[in-house]
């Protein structure tokens, strides 16, 4: 089940979740050389992952926000699983009518 407008950072940058800073800056800069807009000036789609990419960095590198990402990422799995078993619930139970 996905979250509308929901970003998994952690796979924008094509790291794990237990990531280290260094891990997390170097996965930044190799992907941000790859997709620059100066390598590809009239590529609409690398300026639109360029930017993700940018933003990803910025949660994940600044302590806080980071912090503050995987509370909520961790509340939207939970509730997600959640949903998701209540969705199979009531499928099940229409059956048994």
């Amino acid at each position: 089940m996905e979250l509308k407008g929901f970003k998994d950072y952690f796979k924008i940058l094509g790291i794990s979740r237990n990531a280290t800073d260094k891990e997390i800056k170097s996965a930044f800069r190799k992907l941000a050389r790859q997709f620059h807009p100066d390598l590809h000036p009239y590529d609409d789609e690398a300026e639109s992952e360029f930017k993700e990419i940018n933003e990803a960095y910025e949660i994940l590198s600044d302590v806080d926000k980071k912090k503050s990402y995987e509370e909520y990422l961790s509340y939207w799995s939970k509730n997600s699983y959640e949903k998701s078993r209540d969705f199979a619930r009531e499928k099940n139970d229409k059956h048994f009518d």
